[in-house]
């Protein structure tokens, strides 16, 4: 079973991008190899969907953590290292021997470079392995998570005998060509695939230790998945992962309280409370840390969610009509008894008011009956909410309030039951005098 989710949901949370502004993404993109951040770009576009295998991912996350290492490795380096693998494999001890004779005697008399670039590469090596061999002598020993196993298999590397004869090389280009061939031999075919998997854990290592470091200064935790079969989201202190001085809320929903209604002014911080909960959502299917003092949750099987969503000037839609037809590839997911997550901002904003109660009310109530997904349903049409109070027993009301200091309003972005009365959207127009500039233009 793969995790759904489409582009419009990406970019509503700002998920994925390496370039892209304060997306989740670059937060955690602290990595120093270019392997550490292929792994990650690809860990970042596959969710798990497997309790177990969630937490394992966790669990190795968290390890590292706690172990505050520092990665020591640069990328030109181990790129260099690597190069140096991939030129090829030798086909025995002769065949080394003999190429690198006429790699010397091509440097001697044609000025090749070729021996030069050999005697590069396999300095380059003997340094990274001299490297792996004092970071691999720190890590302590730990059976508490998954990825143990895979550095045990390369803590043996490094007691290999041929190995710690090569560690003591200082110089490579003051070696005889014998030696030389003997351990371009020995890196290139007797030991490649152990050359292999010492690249391989680099780069997780990398991984690992460049996301827990972000964890570690930001003081965020690591979520706890539950089978699929909960329909659980139940979270304290939970804060957008990009947003340094974020306010904390907490939430928990159910199959009994499965849709949150959430009202507030604008800029009371709705549409950020609903990508705060998306983006932990995915977060926590990753297995990665998340902003957040305790986070537990059921499996899900996606996310869908509708909050920026464009008009399409080439196919001739209208803000609304692309609304409505958001809803509709949403609510076709929804109808296959799939368990999602589902995040609606502000529904139905394209058009005018009396359409939007009437279908804000009725796209709510039909979509809370999906007691097996979780929804998020956003507006600043407080009837609705009252309306869909008389309605339905399984949604839990909450609103973010606006405070006035006199003219002023103030927002605290804190969650509070019940619904907001809040309507200060004249008295902001007001504040900024937008009347007497129009008046003052005649």
């Amino acid at each position: 079973m793969s995790f759904l989710t489409d582009k419009q949901s990406l970019e509503d949370l700002n998920l994925l991008g390496k370039y892209k502004s304060n997306s989740i993404y670059s937060l955690f993109n602290k990595t120093k190899t270019s392997g550490g951040e292929k792994l990650l770009e690809a860990l970042f576009q596959t969710p798990l969907s497997d309790a177990d295998q969630i937490n394992d991912r966790s669990s190795v996350f968290n390890y590292f953590h706690q172990q505050h290492l520092v990665f020591p490795f640069q990328r030109e380096n181990v790129e260099a290292a690597e190069s140096y693998l991939n030129e090829g494999e030798e086909g025995n001890f002769i065949l080394s021997v003999i190429g690198i004779l006429q790699k010397k005697v091509g440097n001697m008399v044609l000025q090749s470079a070729e021996y030069g670039v050999l005697l590069k590469g396999l300095q380059s090596m003997v340094d990274l392995l001299q490297d792996a061999a004092t970071f691999f002598g720190q890590l302590k020993q730990s059976g508490d998570h998954p990825f143990q196993d895979k550095l045990d298999k390369t803590k043996l590397i490094f007691k290999d005998q041929r190995i710690i004869n090569l560690l003591t090389e200082k110089r490579i280009e003051e070696l005889s060509v014998l030696k030389i061939a003997r351990y371009n031999y020995l890196l290139r075919s007797a030991l490649c695939k152990e050359m292999r998997l010492l690249f391989e854990v680099l780069y997780e290592l990398d991984m690992y230790i460049a996301v827990s470091d972000v964890a570690r200064s930001r003081g965020m935790g690591y979520a706890k998945a539950l089978p699929a079969t909960k329909c659980l989201l139940k979270a304290s202190g939970l804060k957008h992962p990009v947003l340094e001085k974020a306010i904390a809320n907490s939430i928990s929903l159910n199959q009994q309280e499965n849709v949150l209604f959430l009202t507030g002014a604008n800029m009371a911080g709705k549409s950020t409370w609903m990508k705060t909960i998306g983006a932990s959502i995915y977060l926590a299917h990753l297995g990665m840390p998340l902003a957040a003092d305790s986070f537990e949750f059921s499996v899900m099987e996606g996310i869908y969610s509708s909050i920026n969503v464009p008009d399409n000037l080439n196919m001739g839609y209208s803000h609304f009509y692309a609304e409505v037809l958001r809803v509709k590839e949403v609510a076709q997911k929804v109808s296959e008894r799939k368990n999602l997550l589902v995040l609606f901002d502000e529904l139905f904003k394209g058009t005018n008011v009396k359409d939007a109660y009437d279908a804000t009310l009725a796209v709510s109530e039909a979509f809370a009956a999906y007691t097996n997904c979780l929804f998020v349903i956003s507006t600043h049409i407080i009837e609705v909410g009252e309306a869909l109070k008389e309605r339905c027993e399984n949604i839990q009301f909450k609103y973010q309030p606006t405070v006035m200091d006199g003219l002023v309003p103030r927002y605290t972005y804190q969650l509070k039951d019940g619904i907001t009365n809040d309507r200060q959207g004249m008295m902001i127009i007001e504040n900024e005098r937008i009347l007497e500039i129009i008046d003052g233009s005649k």
